[in-house]
């Protein structure tokens, strides 16, 4: 039997059980949970960078954008809240349209 060891999300129990199989799951505490979900922001960033296609890419997007929800809820916050905070940061500094990449900076 495999071993995973990691967070999953809501409907993977459903899911698993639909296709008639037995799991063990606990819930995490929110200490927990925070290491766990930094640890599977970690997992989805590297399935993006492995992504060969754009379907792919965006399917790994969509899993990072539903932990930074589930991680800001964790921090207090909705994701409401932090698209306010995001387009104020991008007001102030801009965003990534142009793709700029810094070289260096004289005195």
């Amino acid at each position: 039997m495999p071993l995973y060891h990691k967070l999953v999300r809501d409907q993977i129990p459903t899911i698993i059980a639909r296709n008639g199989k037995k799991a063990t799951f606990r819930t995490l505490d929110e200490e927990e949970f925070l290491v766990e979900a930094k640890r599977k922001l970690h997992e989805e960033v590297a399935e993006y960078e492995e992504a060969t296609t754009t379907e792919e890419a965006v399917e790994e997007l969509a899993d990072l954008l539903e932990l930074i929800h589930a991680l800001a809820r964790t921090h207090g916050t909705t994701p409401e809240q932090l698209e306010a905070i995001r387009l104020t940061k991008h007001d102030k500094r801009g965003g990534f349209d142009d793709k700029l990449y810094l070289i260096e900076v004289e005195d």
